[in-house]
């Protein structure tokens, strides 16, 4: 009898019920929502990384592309001309004021050096004058008022100047090249060094410019 008291029977297996048909559908339908959502997850992912490739080719193409800036010869207004064409004698001395325009296309400011611009007739060095070191704002044109004075005093020799004085046309060609650096952001520094190469023609007779033309 005490055998079968301490004798311990198995627990009997529980039974499964087999899902209904309900049950099976709606875990097919909540299977199904999650991989939508995985999709729709994984589309917004593409066309943010697509939409922030664009945004940085389009900034590398435009902001951070850094072009050279153009420095002319906006405008000349004279204050002296006096002239001689008689023969040996023949000379020129001009004072006037030439207006010097830096144009910076950039997203970022061009700041320069001071520097050297030269005035040549028939390939000599006849007068010089300095464009003040400055700042060209981003996308901007910097202005600048510099006095020129240019004279015959350098020529070594002045053969065939009165013929020119006498046809009433002078014409003298102007460089300078600046040195600075193009700032974006802040962070980029980029060096560009503009040249400028101008023509200006006088007319002697009317004491005033003719035609300016600068490349």
């Amino acid at each position: 009898m005490a055998e079968k008291e301490h004798q311990v029977h198995p627990l009997a297996p529980a039974i499964k019920h087999p899902r209904s048909d309900e049950e099976s559908a709606s875990s097919l339908q909540s299977k199904e929502l999650k991989r939508k959502k995985r999709i729709k997850y994984a589309v917004y992912i593409a066309a943010f990384a697509v939409f922030q490739t664009a945004v940085i080719l389009i900034f590398a193409l435009t902001v951070m592309r850094v072009k050279n800036p153009k420095v002319r010869i906006g405008r000349v207004t004279i204050e002296t001309m006096e002239t001689n064409n008689t023969g040996a004698a023949a000379s020129f001395d001009l004072k006037f004021i030439a207006q010097v325009t830096v144009k910076n296309t950039n997203f970022g400011h061009y700041k320069f050096d001071n520097s050297t611009m030269t005035f040549l007739y028939d390939g000599v060095i006849v007068g010089e004058a300095i464009i003040p070191k400055a700042r060209a704002r981003a996308r901007s044109t910097k202005k600048l008022d510099v006095t020129v004075e240019v004279n015959s005093r350098a020529l070594t020799t002045t053969t065939g100047l009165d013929s020119v004085l006498s046809s009433n046309i002078l014409t003298l060609n102007s460089q300078a090249k600046l040195r600075g650096q193009v700032e974006l952001m802040k962070v980029m520094k980029k060096k560009k060094s503009p040249e400028m190469n101008c023509t200006l023609t006088f007319n002697v007779s009317t004491r005033n410019l003719q035609d300016l033309n600068c490349n």
